[in-house]
């Protein structure tokens, strides 16, 4: 290599790469880039003016958080649906978490997907009113009641062991306690403190955990699709015959694979270890594979975050388990000259 030019595993063979894996495990390191500092908003996402006014619906309804009384709640709900997303954020819990608690309670049965699907179509459509069959308002009652239950009375006092859930400054006291944060400023240090337990933003983060890795799968497919290169993009959970861990994207297709891609992006470096394992099983399974007379199929994978900058030892395993074919955003556009994907751009392709 001339002088301190950076030279990445993909633009060496193989075997000299294995002789002295270490500057290749760097050079990838210095690709990788992070945005954890912003996520995408998705559908659903709610801004503050449109969560405050689903507030004061409540705050009015309720006497300023003075009488939690169920049927009154039920009638500020449905003026505003975005009642049920203050009240579970006032408990501080998810909608499963929500439906399991009420049916202990009540005995009416909410199952979880009930209670998510309930959950996210009133974020897509805060207005909407609520559905008026017979099974969604005694279970949207179910829930009202619950949340009326837990919030009436103190917590109850748990084992020095244990962190009760609802041991937070709104509801820890019970009604007054709401009653006093909605009528005064909030101590700013017990607000940083709790977004300290629960990390801010978690909850929006969780429920667009799919969209963080859209940007470099739709970075992959327009480079494939602009190469006129035929390929399945597969579905997040789907089963491909002869693959127990389907591969993100297979080319040119599932019945003749000859290369397969993994495109993963991760800020933490735990996930980045069990993504790691994955790419290293592909590497595994190419080996079972027949095309053409030849034995396997290439394995590629795209990375993007600070989670894959963590572990050298995971970027190693990568790096044999791909032969090399490591790239990130980057470096995406030389994957097609550096790979096999070369044997499939079309005369169409740029």
């Amino acid at each position: 290599m001339g002088g301190t030019a950076v030279r990445f595993p993909f633009e060496a063979d193989y075997e000299e790469m294995v002789l002295d894996i270490e500057p290749y495990v760097s050079a990838i390191f210095s690709s990788l880039e992070s945005d954890f500092m912003t996520m995408p908003r998705g559908k659903g996402f709610i801004e503050f003016p449109v969560f405050e006014q689903g507030y004061e619906v409540l705050k009015q309804a309720t006497e300023g958080f003075q009488i939690m009384d169920p049927d009154k709640i039920m009638g500020a709900v449905q003026e505003s649906p975005l009642v049920l997303i203050i009240l579970r954020s006032i408990l501080g819990f998810t909608p499963p978490e929500w439906a399991y608690i009420t049916t202990q309670r009540t005995g009416t049965e909410i199952n979880q997907g009930f209670a998510r699907t309930l959950d996210r179509n009133i974020r897509l459509n805060p207005s909407r009113p609520l559905p008026q069959s017979e099974q969604t308002v005694l279970r949207v009652k179910a829930l009202i009641s619950t949340a009326c239950q837990l919030v009436n009375a103190p917590f109850s006092e748990t084992d020095t062991g244990k962190l009760h859930r609802l041991d937070k400054a709104d509801t820890r006291q019970g009604v007054a306690g709401l009653r006093n944060l909605a009528g005064m400023g909030v101590p700013y240090s017990m607000l940083l403190y709790e977004r300290f337990l629960g990390r801010p933003f978690a909850g929006h983060r969780d429920s667009v955990s799919d969209l963080i890795g859209d940007s470099l799968e739709s970075a992959i497919e327009e480079l494939l699709t602009s190469a006129g290169i035929s390929f399945r993009k597969t579905k997040r959970a789907e089963k491909i015959a002869g693959f127990d861990q389907t591969p993100d994207f297979i080319i040119p297709s599932e019945f003749n694979p000859h290369v397969v891609i993994e495109a993963k992006i991760t800020e933490d470096d735990g996930t980045a270890r069990d993504k790691a394992t994955r790419i290293q099983h592909l590497g595994e399974l190419s080996s079972t594979f027949v095309n053409d007379g030849k034995t396997g199929f290439e394995v590629i994978a795209c990375i993007g975050g600070r989670g894959f900058g963590v572990r050298r030892e995971d970027m190693r395993k990568m790096l044999l388990a791909t032969r090399g074919k490591v790239f990130t955003l980057q470096t995406l556009g030389r994957m097609i000259e550096c790979t096999r994907l070369a044997e499939f751009k079309t005369s169409a392709g740029r």
